[in-house]
């Protein structure tokens, strides 16, 4: 069964998702008035107070937090507060988050439709959801208490934040990647930023529904991959690129043995025989740290049949175009770039500014032969993820590096409701790992790269 008749099949999903396929679900995000907000305080003084911190540790989470709640329940009938059971129960929830999560974080960690949390002092909490920022009334009490929850982020992860390393790079439970700047280099007080790691995993039938790809595309890319063709996706930040990464990979065969290479971990490889690696920052003493590029050179040694570099974004470049051109064909990895042509472009910088004597005609024979295809994915202004180009990288004309188009997403405006119209159109043009796909059993119908009316991406 190919690609387009699995798609056939499984039909669309009757549940309503968001740009990425998931399923909405809105949980409320609404923050505690001022009077409760009070209350919540002085409940939590002396709860701090009454309750053994460190034996609350050596429990299991259910078991602890059902010890709070009898606690708060026993100080709150002591005050008599003036609130009825909903907010008696929201004030406990907060003080269990408090004490064993991370606060007014754990509301928005636990909506599914959230896919980004910006927390910029004590400032409102910001979210994104659909594509599109929203404000919350959510908001941590003092930068003393935003410090305390990032700290407790990044010290699970074995990382660490002060005024000597005021950023830091880390992760949740979850994989969510997270990122925090403190004074003195955030003016206005400690800045936390959660990119959320999706708790469903897409899969590329998913983009279909959507409208991110068409079937006839993610057919192709599946064979591409399956061919063991080396791909690089490009796009700006936040336009899918790790997500898309996450998809191609689920279509590398079982038997294959795949070394992952992150900053901070996110993939999600479903293969049993996935080998995964992640840097590390210096420590105190400004020792320790193991770059991507390290990583690289190391996963050489490794036997692995493809590598999967999470970006490529300073000398790891160079590495990375050599394991393409020494036989790990099938490689996979991710760049910034606003166009196809401007991330080769990036690589070419990349490995110039890292020192390497190259002669620009020589180095761009090396990207040209690494690198056979380039995916550009892009966030449009109605929040939607598209797939806007495929492009077969050629070869080397001159100093030249010379791409075709295979497919684009041909944009003819905008409706009345803000959402971006076009649609996904061949450009006629053949690529030339076409007889290469054939030989390898790979290849789908001709017909696909025929010039003929796209599919509708918004309807």
């Amino acid at each position: 069964m190919n690609f387009r008749e699995r798609v056939a099949n499984d039909g669309v999903q009757d549940a309503p998702r968001n740009q990425w396929g998931l399923k909405a679900s809105r949980n409320a995000t609404q923050g505690l008035s001022g009077a409760e907000l009070e209350c919540k305080q002085q409940i939590f003084r002396k709860l701090v107070k009454v309750l053994d911190l460190s034996l609350l540790g050596s429990l299991d989470e259910k078991e602890a937090r059902s010890q709070i709640q009898q606690v708060c329940e026993a100080l709150m009938s002591e005050q008599a507060l003036p609130f009825n059971a909903t907010v008696r129960q929201r004030i406990v929830t907060e003080l269990q988050d408090e004490v064993l999560g991370l606060g007014p974080l754990e509301a928005l960690l636990a909506d599914k439709s959230v896919s980004d949390i910006l927390v910029n002092g004590t400032a409102p909490i910001f979210v994104e959801r659909n594509g599109k920022l929203e404000q919350t009334q959510l908001r941590f009490d003092s930068d003393r208490h935003l410090m305390t929850i990032i700290d407790r982020i990044v010290s699970s992860v074995g990382r660490r934040i002060d005024e000597s390393s005021p950023m830091v790079d880390a992760r949740l439970k979850d994989g969510s990647r997270v990122n925090a700047v403190i004074p003195p280099l955030a003016i206005d007080g400690p800045m936390l930023s959660i990119r959320r790691f999706a708790v469903e995993r897409l899969n590329a039938e998913n983009l279909v529904e959507i409208g991110t790809l068409t079937p006839v595309m993610a057919e192709l890319l599946d064979c591409i991959v399956q061919a063991r063709l080396n791909v690089l996706v490009s796009g700006g930040t936040g336009a899918g690129k790790t997500t898309l990464l996450n998809i191609l990979s689920g279509f590398i065969p079982h038997r294959e043995r795949i070394v992952t290479i992150e900053d901070s971990a996110e993939l999600q490889l479903q293969q049993p025989h996935v080998v995964r690696l992640e840097t590390r920052p210096p420590n105190i003493e400004g020792r320790g740290e193991v770059a991507q590029r390290d990583l690289v050179k190391n996963s050489l040694r490794m036997r692995p049949d493809r590598i999967i570099l999470g970006e490529v974004r300073g000398g790891e470049a160079f590495d990375m175009l050599q394991a393409m051109n020494t036989g790990h064909d099938g490689s996979l990895t991710t760049i910034h770039a606003n166009t196809p042509r401007d991330a080769l472009s990036r690589i070419e910088s990349m490995v110039a500014m890292c020192g390497f004597q190259l002669p620009a005609a020589a180095l761009r024979a090396q990207i040209a032969s690494a690198i056979d295809v380039v995916v550009q994915v892009e966030r449009m202004e109605d929040g939607k993820r598209r797939v806007v180009s495929v492009q077969e990288v050629n070869g080397q004309e001159g100093d030249i590096i010379t791409m075709s188009e295979i497919f684009r997403f041909q944009r003819d405006g905008l409706d009345e409701q803000g959402n971006v119209m076009g649609s996904y159109q061949a450009t006629g043009v053949v690529p030339g790992f076409y007889d290469y796909l054939k030989r390898r059993g790979l290849a789908p119908d001709l017909k696909v790269f025929q010039v003929q009316g796209g599919q509708r991406s918004w309807m």
